[in-house]
């Protein structure tokens, strides 16, 4: 058995480039990743801060429906001493259906209070059978 020994390739000059030894590090990509990373944790601790884990806390206490065409929602929000609550309300009939929605600012009367309590009208297209608050948020 012979013993053969192996060369490396001669290529011919110009013709396939310039062949590299040894690894490049790829310094653009990596860059790139690190900036959507940088952008993606930015805004994510941006959404959180507005809708994330909030001090503004609604309860429903319950709802009437005087009317075929008003239903009225009772309600408490806790909220950070003297701020105001700017709340969604919604009327749904009786299939789950919305047939109401009003946005309502509550609060700022008391410098020391925490707790609100409030009762408001929400005007519906047909009759009412369910009040519910959406969400509240700091009022600007």
């Amino acid at each position: 058995m012979s013993e053969t020994h192996t060369t490396n390739p001669v290529f011919p000059p110009g013709r396939y480039g310039h062949r590299r030894d040894g690894r490049r590090r790829p310094v653009v990509p990596i860059l790139i990743l690190a900036l959507v990373v940088a952008a993606s944790v930015l805004i994510s601790v941006k959404l959180y801060q507005r809708y994330g884990q909030t001090d503004y806390q609604p309860q429903i206490v319950g709802w009437q429906e005087p009317s075929d065409t008003t239903m009225t929602i009772k309600f408490t929000v806790r909220v950070p001493a003297g701020e105001k609550a700017e709340c969604v309300l919604r009327a749904r009939d009786y299939g789950g259906n919305e047939v109401g929605r009003r946005t309502v600012v509550v609060g700022g009367g008391d410098a020391n209070a925490t707790t609100i309590r409030a009762e408001e009208p929400v005007t519906t297209t047909k009759r009412a059978s369910v009040g519910d608050i959406v969400g509240c948020q700091p009022a600007d």
